[in-house]
Parts: structure tokens; C-alpha cells; sequence
């Protein structure tokens, strides 16, 4: 497939005093994975980091921010451990395939800030280019096709206009197929377009991407010049447990911190 037009790339520039950021996402909490919730819980009080930021995939499902009108839904209850947690310093999230739907009202409950698809962070004397991944993943083309329609505003709008407990079957049903797809290996994310990821450093003048996504943790040298950084899923239910930090340095440079458990 051909690669699309560049979206507009936001810029966040680190004040001076930042050493270190760290970088995950593809957690997909749900009720079903309170290991995984405590342990980003445990990293985000613990970790000495300046910034965390989430790219991605936060939430296995997420129907929208009339969820938290719930005091004791899972949102809710979730949205109030990660607002404990990110009181500690400043935490970013950018939407996902899965969460594309957090809103406001998730921002203002949690203290944490959206962070626009993709953004250029500027940390010391490097740019690094943060994004999801999956617009990147242009081989996969139905789900491209899905995507266009789901960050459109007025879908968005026709479908929180839904009654939330529709919205929280098609979830279910959503997740459902998913899980039956991965039990028949079906399932199979395409990877990132090597020429589109290169098309989106140029126009960033970075020469570092991050990103999640693809669940395929890795460290990719660009044809050319440039690296990939591949974000790792978390699962602390799975056998092994998988989580993962991926830290960036203020010296330029980026170190994974594993997480067992």
C-alpha cells in the first residue's frame, strides 16, 4: 500500500530539567487483568522518571468518558488509582486502537494530558517521534479503513449518542471476536511501513521513532539511517508475564526496563 499523507505532528518540547522520560503502552485493562493495573500502578509511584507517557491502548475497551458518571464502575474506580498516581509528575496519553474514545473528562478526572497522534518530543538535544503506531501499519488495510472512520467527530458523536450499556455490549462483542480471532491465529497485527516511517521522521526532523501497537518489542535500525523503537505489551497474567519501559535519556540514547511481576 502506498503510504498516506503525513498528519500534523505536535510538538512538545521537555523543560530543561527533564533527565529521563519513560515510554509504554498496550496495557488493555479490563477487569480481568488487576496484575497488569498494579503493576503500572507500581511503576508510576515508583519509577524516577520525570514524565511517563502512555502511546496508546491504556484500556482493552473504552465506551466513553460517561463511563465515569459510575462511581463504581471499572473505569471509574481505575481513573481514580492513575489520578493518585500521576499527582507525581507529568503523565501523557495518546489514544489508541482500543481507546480511541477517552476524552476530556478522562483528562480533567485523571490530571493526565491527551497527547495528540503523533507527537515530536524535543528532550535535551533529540527529537524523538512518539505515535501509537497503527497508522503506520498501513498494510492492514481493513482495519486502515476502520480507522479513518473511528477518528472521525461526527462517527464519534453518532456513536456516544448510543445508550452506554449498547455501547458496553458491542465492547464485549468487539473483544469477544478479537479473542476468538487470537485462539484461531487469526489475529496477526501488520507491521509498521518501513518508507511511511520514514516519510513521518523527515517531516518531524527526528530521527528516532516510538511507538506500541504491533505487541513485537524491538529495536530497528531504518534503512538509511533512523531507528524504531517497538514498544512491548503488558500482560502480567500471561505465562510469562510481559512488561516493559522503554526509557529515553536526555544524552540521546534509550534503555528497556523489564518489569516481572
Amino acid at each position: 500500500m502506498s503510504a498516506l499523507p503525513v498528519p500534523p505532528i505536535a510538538e512538545l518540547i521537555a523543560p530543561a530539567g527533564w533527565r529521563a522520560v519513560d515510554c509504554v503502552s498496550d496495557l488493555h485493562l479490563e477487569p480481568g487483568t488487576p496484575q497488569t493495573l498494579a503493576a503500572l500502578l507500581a511503576h508510576l509511584r515508583t519509577t524516577d522518571a520525570d514524565a511517563v507517557f502512555i502511546l496508546g491502548d491504556l484500556f482493552e475497551v473504552w465506551v466513553g468518558d460517561d463511563a465515569l458518571e459510575d462511581a463504581g464502575s471499572f473505569e471509574a474506580q481505575c481513573c481514580e488509582l492513575l489520578a493518585d498516581a500521576a499527582r507525581l509528575r507529568p503523565t501523557y496519553f495518546m489514544h489508541g486502537n482500543r481507546d480511541f474514545l477517552v476524552g476530556p473528562a478522562f483528562a480533567q478526572r485523571t490530571g493526565i494530558e491527551l497527547l495528540a497522534d503523533p507527537t515530536a518530543l524535543q528532550l535535551a538535544g533529540r527529537r524523538w517521534l512518539l505515535t501509537h503506531g497503527d497508522a503506520l501499519c498501513l498494510d492492514d488495510v481493513e482495519y486502515q479503513r476502520f480507522r479513518a472512520l473511528a477518528r472521525n467527530p461526527d462517527w464519534q458523536a453518532q456513536l456516544l449518542a448510543r445508550p452506554l450499556l449498547e455501547r458496553r455490549a458491542t465492547g464485549r462483542s468487539a473483544r469477544q471476536e478479537s479473542d476468538a480471532k487470537k485462539q484461531a491465529g487469526m489475529a496477526v497485527l501488520a507491521d509498521v511501513d518501513t518508507p511511511a516511517a520514514q516519510q513521518w521522521l523527515r517531516a518531524a526532523r527526528a530521527d528516532a521513532l516510538v511507538h506500541g501497537h504491533t505487541h513485537l518489542p524491538a529495536d530497528h535500525q531504518l534503512p538509511g539511517g533512523g531507528t524504531r523503537h517497538v514498544l512491548t505489551d503488558w500482560d502480567l497474567h500471561a505465562q510469562p508475564p510481559r512488561a516493559g519501559v522503554l526509557r529515553l535519556h536526555a544524552g540521546g540514547y534509550a534503555t528497556r526496563l523489564p518489569l516481572a511481576g
